[in-house]
């Protein structure tokens, strides 16, 4: 599957899009270079699914957790200062992994050895033209 962000006012239709097409997936790796637009996109994923508290990068909690506006909570997770695969673990990676909910992850290769096998990974490419294209199997 792919998708292409033709620049920020594209955002809204691609997340609402990226929503449709992965389904029941629950578990989102967002493998990207810095500055791809990773926390952009993912704040765009939160207005979609009618997320209202104010989204930003979890880089120095590591995880945030969003309200949706059909009640359920989702996890914003950001593993880009993550040393060790036990920091991961200590933080109760598992019991968000496992909890059902929506769980959208930054800087998955930290850790990509804890995540489940259905986890779906979503590579980010920024273009020449500064567009970015989203690519992940089906």
């Amino acid at each position: 599957m792919e998708i292409t962000i033709r620049n920020t006012a594209d955002l809204d239709r691609a997340a609402a899009e990226f929503l449709e097409k992965i389904g029941d997936s629950k578990l989102i790796a967002f493998f990207a270079p810095m500055g791809a637009g990773k926390t952009t996109f993912t704040t765009a994923i939160c207005r979609a699914l009618g997320v209202t508290d104010p989204v930003g990068s979890p880089t120095f909690a590591i995880v945030n957790e969003y309200m949706r506006a059909d009640g359920e909570p989702m996890y914003h997770f950001d593993f880009y200062r993550i040393n060790k695969l036990q920091e991961a673990v200590e933080i109760g990676l598992y019991d968000y992994l496992d909890s059902g909910c929506l769980c959208i992850m930054e800087w998955p290769e930290n850790i990509e050895e804890l995540l489940p096998e259905e986890t779906l990974k979503v590579y980010f490419t920024i273009n020449p033209d500064q567009s970015r294209t989203l690519v992940w199997a089906d």
